[in-house]
């Protein structure tokens, strides 16, 4: 029931909403009106970045396999303006710590920390990594002689300088460990969002039988009326009989969801109920239906399948209703319909116990949401590299680029980089239609455009098959 569109949807909307609000990581500021010891400790912080950067590039555990350089603190110094600018300034000009990146790059890979990242590096994402570059810089950086030679040549050079930048740098840590994303908590929150789209599949499916059930009680008070017309004492009662309604009211995995959560739309929202089954039974559909001479198991489920589309669907005070009870029932509303549609053909095609859909069709499904967020988690600021890129390239402008484009984007370059079964058009057009949907007018195009250069870059490097 719950297939990869609405699943990709519960990811945008979950990974916007987590985002949104996540404390930023960022490098200390360069200070306010700055001493010369000021200055150099600043500096020297600066510096001591890109030396873990370029250590990260240099510390290789196998030909072309360099595991810190895909560490997530790298893949933030990497994205800060600072440090690009940096890195581009010492393309041209000499790196103070250069000739010492070989060496402290065999100390690294000689270290017992080094040595458990690396074994803890193949459990969970992100393992490892919480305190790896802090005692890396603390206990084999900053206690390497040369280290300590080489900075003490450094215009304006002090112990207390020295000192200072340390702090800096520690604290610079202590940031990112804040900054750190909390996968679980993300993940329970798009298992909770799931379960809640399951609710309104349920609760959508349970509809007809309230609204029959409203309509089967007013039947019997007219019958008990003082003054009763021809049609109070013998009522039409082909719209509560309908047959793919009272397959719905037997089945009892509605049955057993129904009672568990407590789905009462007449108790619930009564006059809600009230209005929609007016507008049902004022419905050219409806008075179509009834004047039918007989009716098959076919009409009694065209008939709820057109109310849905028709009717239910479009009604103000039954939308207004879903949006009061979940933020997010409207979006998922168009999806979760066309399941509850495939019911009602299950029992035209009297498959009554199979009417109700699987909430994942297979193994690999129910994985799936799970998975996309813990590849984005891991890899997003390398993504945001791509995306950032590819911008720079082109005539959009950096600056005004909208948020959940950027995490439209980032989903879709999870999605094509790690999932090889998903034709990479697949992926594309669905990451094109969610921006259509969820941002600008000019998203759409500006997803199409950024997607098209990131891959094409990809697989221009080889680091993607599939085409």
């Amino acid at each position: 029931m719950i297939n990869r569109i609405l699943i990709r949807i519960k990811v945008i909307q979950i990974l916007y909403s987590f985002l949104l609000v996540e404390k930023q990581f960022t490098l200390e500021s360069n200070p306010t009106a700055p001493t010369k010891e000021k200055r150099f400790a600043y500096a020297l912080y600066l510096d001591m970045l890109v030396l873990l950067i370029k250590l990260s590039e240099t510390v290789e555990r196998r030909a072309n396999d360099y595991p810190l350089a895909s560490t997530r603190f790298i893949s933030r110094l990497l994205i800060d303006d600072t440090i690009k600018s940096l890195l581009k300034k010492y393309r041209t000009e000499p790196f103070p710590y250069a000739s010492l990146v070989d060496s402290l790059a065999e100390k690294i890979k000689e270290s017992a920390i080094y040595k458990k990242y690396l074994k803890d590096s193949g459990n969970e994402i992100g393992s490892g990594e919480e305190h790896l570059w802090q005692d890396l810089f603390n206990l084999v950086i900053m206690t390497d002689p040369e280290v300590g030679e080489v900075t003490s040549r450094r215009t304006n050079y002090t112990l207390k300088g020295l000192e200072r930048m340390h702090d800096m740098m520690n604290r610079t840590f202590v940031n990112f460990l804040a900054s750190q994303d909390n996968i679980a908590e993300v993940e329970q929150a798009l298992s909770r969002s799931l379960d809640k789209a399951r609710e309104l599949y349920f609760r959508l499916l349970y509809l007809p039988v309230e609204l029959t059930d409203l309509q089967d009680r007013i039947i019997d008070e007219n019958r008990h009326k003082f003054l009763k017309s021809e049609e109070d004492i013998n009522p039409d009662l082909r719209f509560v009989e309908n047959r793919v309604v009272e397959a719905l009211r037997t089945n009892e995995t509605i049955e057993t969801y129904v009672s568990k959560n407590k789905i009462a739309w007449s108790t619930d929202e009564p006059v809600m109920l009230r209005n929609l089954l007016k507008a049902i039974t004022g419905s050219e559909i409806y008075a179509d239906y009834m004047a039918l001479p007989e009716a098959t198991l076919h009409d009694d489920s065209e008939l709820w399948r057109n109310l849905f589309k028709k009717v239910i669907l479009d009604n103000t005070d039954f939308l207004e209703t879903l949006e009061e009870k979940s933020v997010f029932w409207n979006d998922d509303l168009e999806t979760i319909a066309t399941f509850v549609l495939k019911s009602f053909r299950r029992v035209e095609e009297g498959d009554n116990t199979g009417a109700v859909l699987e909430k994942f069709k297979d193994d690999e499904d129910a994985r799936f949401g799970s998975e996309l967020l813990r590849y984005l988690y891991k890899n997003k600021e390398t993504y945001r590299r791509y995306i950032d890129d590819a911008v720079a390239g082109s005539n959009w402008d950096s600056e005004r680029l909208a948020f959940m484009d950027i995490v439209i984007l980032e989903a879709a370059l999870a999605e094509i980089m790690n999932f090889p079964k998903i034709p990479l058009s697949v992926s594309v057009n669905e990451y094109i239609e969610l921006a259509k949907s969820y941002s600008s007018a000019r998203s759409g195009a500006f997803v199409h455009g950024i997607l098209g250069t990131v891959v094409a870059r990809l697989q221009k490097e080889g680091q993607l098959a599939k085409k």
